[in-house]
């Protein structure tokens, strides 16, 4: 597969998440319905929607109205059409990948759902029960066809655990802790990653999560009460982890010296 048509396919499909990203939250209809712009409402044209390019031509402003237009569309467009170009050569290295491979096919699937929950919670403190339940469907779907047997087994597992730990801390900080869609996700995690990866999973969210929390504190943008969106680190620690969990967990089991 030409990797320019991929970063090109990747542009496409990160315009369409963009749309998740700023429709479902609103309750907005992410199938019917043009685009528009977010502050003056006008109808946008094909010329206004072309994948980055349009927002360098209009030099980031609305050609209509001429306010701003958030970085969000651009940023979100190139990043995925490098991370899909980045899927491909990877997957490349470590097995022959046709076009319509459905491993590759499956692995730019998931990573498009990563970044539209990573973008939503960051930006509306949402996960979205609609992107969560088809990549739960669809992982599933994928994890029995590929392997209907223990590892299936091990995915399903991780899932329905580390869903029933998160639940209970839930239910123990009665929310205040994190959010429910964070037990949500924690059951995807588990069924992407299975075990052991899983384990490397959380512990790079909390890490990170620690970590940036404590730099916001330091700077004084939160304060102790503050709370914070756990579920970026949540996903992109899924996307470390799914790439490199092995080579992870190598390097954790030498440290803990198991």
């Amino acid at each position: 597969m030409s990797i320019t048509i991929l970063f090109f396919l990747g542009l496409s499909i990160g315009s369409f998440c963009n749309v998740l990203i700023d429709r479902i939250p609103q309750g907005e209809s992410f199938i019917k319905g043009r685009s528009h712009c977010d502050k003056c409402k006008h109808l946008l044209s094909p010329l206004d929607l072309i994948p980055v390019l349009s927002y360098i031509l209009l030099l980031g402003k609305c050609r209509y109205c001429r306010k701003k237009i958030s970085l969000q569309y651009p940023l979100v467009e190139f990043a995925t059409g490098i991370l899909f170009v980045y899927i491909y050569l990877f997957l490349k290295q470590i097995s022959t990948i046709s076009p319509f491979n459905l491993f590759l096919i499956y692995y730019l699937f998931i990573v498009s759902g990563l970044l539209v929950i990573f973008i939503t919670d960051l930006k509306y403190r949402i996960i979205p029960d609609e992107v969560l339940l088809v990549l739960i469907v669809i992982t599933a779907g994928i994890k029995f066809y590929q392997f209907p047997n223990l590892i299936f087994l091990n995915c399903l597992s991780s899932g329905l655990l580390f869903f029933s730990l998160f639940l209970f801390l839930f239910l123990v900080t009665r929310g205040k802790g994190m959010g429910f869609g964070d037990v949500k996700y924690a059951f995807l995690m588990g069924l992407v990653l299975g075990f052991p990866n899983i384990i490397v999973g959380f512990y790079l969210a909390f890490l990170t999560g620690a970590f940036i929390s404590l730099i916001l504190l330091l700077i004084g943008k939160k304060r102790m009460k503050s709370k914070i969106a756990f579920g970026p680190f949540l996903t992109l620690s899924t996307f470390v982890t799914l790439f490199y969990g092995d080579e992870l967990w190598v390097i954790f089991k030498k440290i803990l010296g198991i």
